[in-house]
């Protein structure tokens, strides 16, 4: 294996762990310490909240089964478009919710589009 693909690789694996790390955030530790602080909510908006999370979980999981789908079964057009959903996904909710949401989620996955096209 090229180190490029080598590199690009290890980056995609990444985003798809970093989105499996954001379904069990969003899904299992809404409301719990670890939610609370990382998404800066209080205990009654989390409650209130929960369900649109879990739900906002489940999808990002979908993208990191799609990407990881993608990747074994050798298909880089799959891998291609799961993060550009990615890309879309935090974009949108950095324009909807918070900026934050762009430099986690969307930004890792540029580089890692564009080391897949080399």
């Amino acid at each position: 294996m090229r180190p490029r693909s080598l590199a690009a690789l290890l980056v995609t694996v990444l985003v798809a762990v970093l989105h499996r790390c954001f379904l069990v955030l969003e899904m299992f530790l809404w409301s719990r310490p670890l939610g609370l602080k990382t998404f800066r909510n209080t205990p009654e908006k989390a409650q209130r909240t929960r369900v649109l999370a879990a739900n906002q979980g489940l999808y990002n999981g979908f993208l990191a089964a799609r990407i990881v789908a993608g990747l074994l079964l050798e298909q880089p057009v799959l891998v291609t478009f799961s993060l550009l959903c990615v890309v879309v996904a935090g974009s949108y909710g950095a324009f909807s919710v918070n900026r934050r949401i762009f430099f986690i989620q969307a930004l890792p996955a540029i580089p890692t589009l564009g080391l897949r096209a080399v």
